[in-house]
Formats: C-alpha cells, structure tokens, sequence
C-alpha cells in the first residue's frame, strides 16, 4: 500500500497542495517554516483520525477558513516494494480515493470515492501509517496525555470502530463534568441535577469499562514486540516493559467479574471532590501506559538515549502489530527525526524503514538526509518543498 498523490486544501499553512508520492522512499526536503510537517500530518489524520501534535480539529485548518480537505490517491495490491516482489505476485492494483473534511465546527466528514459523506471515524485505520516524531522521547519522559494520544492511535489501527468508542466515552464524559460544574455552582435545579448525573455516571461507568478492555488487549498486543524489538536495538543491555495502567483499577482486580459495583462505590467516595472541581475524577480520561526498564519506571531511571530507544521500538511494535493484523504494511512517516539520533539510531530507522512500502521522510538540512539517500540515489524521490509553494511564497 502507498499514496500516489495528496491534495491538500487550506490544511494548516498550506492554502492548496498537490504533490505525486513514489513506493519506496520520499524525502521532502526544504528548509523550516515550508510546512514539511503538514504535509506528513495530514496524512496522520487522515490514517487515525487525529494528530500527535494538537488534540484539536481547530488548528489543521488554515486561518480564516471554515475547513480543511485531505485527498490521497491510495494504491494497493501495488506489489511488496520492500522485499522486492514483482507485479507478477499480485493482482492488479488498485486505487481508491479517501477524502476527510476537517471543519472548525461541527463534525468531520470523509468520503471513498467520491461517494457518500460518512464520518471520518468511518475511514479511520483504512490507510494505516506510523510516525515517528522529534516528540517520540515524551512517550517515555513526558505526561500522560502524550501516551494516551498513542494508544487511542494504536486502538484506532488495531480494532475496528475504537474511534466510536473514543466519541462515545468523550460526549458522556463532557455532560457528566457539566453536571459536576453546575452542581459546584449551584445553578439550576439541584435535584434535576443529581438525577442526571446518576444517569450520566451510569453511562460513563458503562463505557469507560468496555473502553478499558479494549486497551488492555491492545496493550498485551504490544508489550511483547516491544520488549524484544527493545531487546534487539539495545543489544540486549537492559530489559524494557509495557503495560496498561487504567484509572479503572477495577477492571484489572475484577478479572472476569463485573467491576461496575466496585466502581460506583469508587465514585460515591469521590463525589464532594468531583463537585468542587468540576471534573470527572477517575477514568479512561486519565489512563495512562507504564514503560519500564529493567522494572524500574524509564522516565525516572532511563537515559536519554534509552528513551528514545524505547520510543523507537514502541512504534515498531505498532507496526508490527498493525502489519500481522492487516495483512498491510503501514506507510512509515520519518519527520524530522535524523537531526535527533545518534549515527546508530540513525541506522536502526534507516534498516527498518528500507523494507518497507512506502516511507516518508522530512528534512530541513541536507546534512540531515541519511547517507545513501540523496539526490542520485535512484529509489528515493527527493520533493523540493519550496517548489510546492505557491510562485509569489516560494524563497
């Protein structure tokens, strides 16, 4: 699977974009400030549905407009470019057309085709990718946010309609702390009030334990990979671990039993708390991944070089996972990540990213460009960002 072309339109800095993309390696080159990155983001929305940069639509729009289009030409059944399989392998390949509509407001919309509106959780994981980012070492050393920005990805690649579950447990998460804050504040009636949030805390309890599952079996599918993909790029110094760490605890202690009980005494413990800010407590909301190495916390006790190496290979796991599950090898986004790696780091992607379909890679300096992909080298296709730009932008 590869994308031929993306069109952007009024996708963040770029008003309108047309680029044609080759199997193999891409590498989109231009100084910084061009809107390198947008170009790969988009893509990102478009795979999960969301962006590891912004946890809003509202930024990916440009300026002053009500919405953003994403188009890509998708390829498959195109041959296995990275083991160097021939056409003759394969059917005749195919080629579909994903459109997602990011607006400002209201819900975003995708269409296959050209065909019905549908919404773009719809077409989420259709056209798998994984990124890796100069950001990559806050899954280790960062907040909590910034892992579960990666296992609602890994869920939105991995299990289909997880993007329904994420919208679902948000909209009741939104009206329980809105019944939280107006009971804080004394509006309105106090009964009517309370009555809904026993409903509301119902529901959230409902989906928030469905929503929990879900991430533990997403989990148990990466711990594995990751542990022995960290082993491998390590040279087996030290032993790295996932695992899930729910705001649910109940979930976990129940096994098979029905943690729901347990979980409405959690609240009822938690209620004057909750009332006096506003907010829901416990929950998905508030999960969050354990990484460990040699079982002490990484962010504690890790260097900087082990996390990123922990970084590396919790997005190998997701590849791998993604892979076995799809029977697709997803396009691998490299932004801008030469520049932050050791010349041994540098190579572990460089190995990784030769046997796949299609890679992306930024750069803003020619030094950052890996050695054997340049200008004369054949398979990659190197895109002058600047001259993407319209005449009157262009430097």
């Amino acid at each position: 699977m590869y994308i031929s072309r993306l069109a952007l339109d009024h996708y963040r800095s770029w008003e309108s974009l047309v680029v044609d993309l080759e199997p193999g390696v891409n590498v989109l080159h231009g100084e910084n400030g061009l809107g390198k990155t947008n170009i790969v983001e988009a893509i990102e929305v478009l795979s999960t549905g969301s962006s590891h940069r912004t946890s809003s639509s509202l930024p990916l729009v440009e300026r002053g407009e009500s919405k953003a289009t994403i188009r890509a030409n998708v390829v498959e059944n195109a041959g296995d470019v990275g083991a160097g399989a021939t056409g003759d392998d394969h059917p005749e390949p195919r080629v579909t057309t994903y459109e997602a509509t990011i607006a400002t407001r209201g819900a975003n919309r995708a269409r296959i085709n050209s065909g019905a509106s549908r919404y773009l959780r719809d077409i989420v994981g259709l056209v798998p990718s994984v990124s890796f980012t100069p950001d990559d070492q806050r899954l280790v050393s960062g907040e909590p946010a910034a892992r579960r920005t990666f296992l609602d990805q890994a869920g939105a690649l991995l299990v289909p309609r997880y993007a329904d579950m994420i919208q679902q447990f948000t909209r009741i998460a939104r009206q329980r702390a809105a019944l939280l804050k107006q009971l804080g504040t004394h509006e309105g009636s106090p009964d009517a009030a309370l009555s809904g949030l026993e409903v509301w805390t119902g529901q959230f309890i409902e989906a928030g334990v469905a929503l929990t599952r879900v991430r533990m079996r997403i989990l148990e599918r990466l711990a594995a990979p990751f542990a022995a993909i960290y082993a491998r790029l390590a040279s087996g110094r030290g032993a790295a671990g996932l695992a899930y760490a729910p705001s649910f605890t109940e979930v976990a202690d129940a096994g098979q039993g029905d943690p729901r009980p347990a979980i409405s005494a959690h609240f009822q413990r938690l209620y004057a708390g909750e009332i006096a800010r506003g907010i829901n407590l416990i929950g998905p909301q508030r999960d969050d991944l354990a990484i460990t190495l040699d079982g002490m916390p990484a962010r504690d006790f890790a260097s900087n070089g082990e996390m990123w190496t922990m970084a590396l290979a919790l997005r190998m796991a997701l590849f791998e996972a993604v892979t076995a599950d799809r029977g697709v090898r997803p396009i691998v986004i490299l932004d801008d990540v030469f520049a932050q790696l050791d010349e041994s780091r540098r190579g572990q992607i460089l190995d990784f990213a030769s046997q796949q379909d299609q890679v992306l890679i930024t750069a803003a300096a020619a030094g950052d460009i890996p050695g054997g992909i340049d200008g004369d080298d054949a398979k990659a296709n190197i895109i002058d960002v600047a001259a993407l730009l319209p005449r009157e932008d262009a430097r």
